[in-house]
């Protein structure tokens, strides 16, 4: 062992990750909506001493007009804005990191740095911003848009767009504010800064109107493999999300995030790499079988030929117990020819599975993250092969269903990465910096 310890979030995904988590029975019917559901996640996940909670988010109904996308996902299409949750976490929990999305395509610089400033300073320092740029129709509609913007924009106008943020992070010196009451001296404006930015996307004066926050900035997440995304990620992020689902693919992105990085004047390790995750925890193989399979039971036939539509075009003319067909290729112009869509073919082949076998493996998400069922060291022994195997700096836990899906994790999995060493047994300090072992920012002027 080399003294490396892994990093931890819990990313809270409605009634949790599996595509029929809302259907099981001890899955509670309000957990969309509930905020007391969301604190419950919050603090069991302090309780094993995460580093974060993830909440990512969409401005819309995503796949609402899609009838077939829409089965998969219907019960993901309304929800409350996160940063709203995430300020009622902060004031019900003390050291666990805060993560939510907002979207650089169509949110401002100025009230998205103020927000995540806020929420920094209502949670003493825990605040992290998931950045995207996103690509959705649904979204770009609802801004007016007949269709989103092209990735060279989106990336284009996201760089500059934190650049913004961060310069109005750094309005204020951190001792700008004395609060003199014998003097009669509230502000030092010898410590203020003002931006005044003027690009071509945005332009922005300042100042920000909060003071800096307790750990200097914000943290900065990011996802995606595209080009533009590992840029990002090197550039400015301190955790990228990571989804893919093979270890040596895992492994190639590890290396190129981790390769952007340096090319930007930061260390490798400036930017935590943390694959998702998702586990059926058993005390016994059998018993962790039998939670999945309870879930997988659920998945109702239309839903699962809906999940491998976008893969392999319709199948609806099938009987879901044939096999699956292995020309699919011919069955769809918009085949989607992946290499995962072409491992899934060679696995159909080698295993000879069913139409149905098929959508059962989509439906754990084999397509985008480590998916398994097991016992805590099954569980271990694979998140110890990532983490030395050049794949990952810890993982981003996609509990299957909601609260068991933390519970078990929790309860049952840290106790023994924590046994083998690897994971720690107290928070190293109080902001998501701490956590992360990552330096607070010195202010420009310092």
């Amino acid at each position: 062992m080399n003294g490396r310890q892994m990093k931890l979030g819990m990313s809270i995904w409605r009634h949790g990750y599996h595509v029929a988590a809302w259907r099981l029975p001890e899955v509670p019917a309000d957990s969309m909506m509930n905020v007391r559901r969301f604190i419950d996640v919050a603090r069991a996940a302090e309780r094993g001493k995460f580093d974060l909670v993830f909440m990512a988010d969409v401005l819309g109904s995503h796949y609402i007009e899609d009838e077939d996308r829409s089965k998969t996902r219907g019960h993901t299409v309304v929800k409350n804005d996160p940063l709203q949750i995430l300020a009622a976490i902060a004031v019900s929990t003390s050291n666990i990191g805060l993560v939510s999305t907002i979207s650089t395509t169509y949110a401002h610089p100025y009230t998205a740095a103020r927000a995540f400033a806020t929420l920094d300073q209502i949670s003493g320092g825990r605040a992290g911003w998931n950045i995207v740029t996103s690509y959705n129709m649904e979204e770009a509609r609802n801004f007016g848009l007949s269709a989103p913007a092209d990735t060279a924009t989106r990336y284009e106008r996201a760089f500059e767009f934190i650049e913004v943020a961060k310069g109005l992070w750094d309005s204020w010196e951190d001792d700008a504010f004395p609060v003199d009451k014998e003097r009669g001296i509230y502000v030092d404006r010898s410590k203020l800064h003002v931006l005044k930015h003027t690009g071509k996307h945005f332009s922005v004066r300042g100042p920000l109107d909060v003071p800096r926050s307790p750990q200097g900035q914000p943290v900065l997440i990011t996802a995606g493999d595209s080009d533009s995304a590992k840029e990002l990620a090197g550039r400015y992020a301190s955790i990228a999300y990571a989804g893919q689902p093979q270890l040596h693919l895992a492994a190639a992105y590890y290396r190129a995030v981790k390769e952007r990085a340096v090319a930007n004047g930061r260390s490798a390790d400036d930017v935590k790499v943390l694959p998702g995750i998702m586990a059926y925890v058993g005390r016994t193989e059998a018993e962790a079988r039998a939670k999945m399979e309870k879930a997988q039971d659920l998945v109702l036939p239309e839903v699962g030929l809906a999940m491998l539509k976008p893969f392999f075009g319709d199948l609806s003319a099938y009987d879901i117990n044939d096999p699956m067909p292995l020309d699919v290729e011919t069955l769809s112009s918009n085949w989607n020819k992946s290499d995962f869509s072409k491992m899934l073919i060679e696995r159909a082949r080698d295993e000879k599975l069913t139409i149905r076998d098929m959508y059962r493996i989509l439906a754990v998400g084999e397509d985008w993250h480590i998916s398994m069922a097991g016992t805590p060291e099954q569980i271990v022994d694979r998140m110890e092969e990532w983490f030395f195997g050049g794949a990952a700096d810890g993982f981003n836990v996609q509990p299957p269903d909601t609260p068991g899906g933390v519970d078990d994790f929790v309860d049952l999995v840290v106790p023994e990465l924590q046994r083998r060493g690897l994971f720690r047994k107290e928070y190293e300090g109080t902001t998501l910096r701490d956590s992360l072992g990552i330096a607070r920012p010195k202010h420009p002027a310092a």
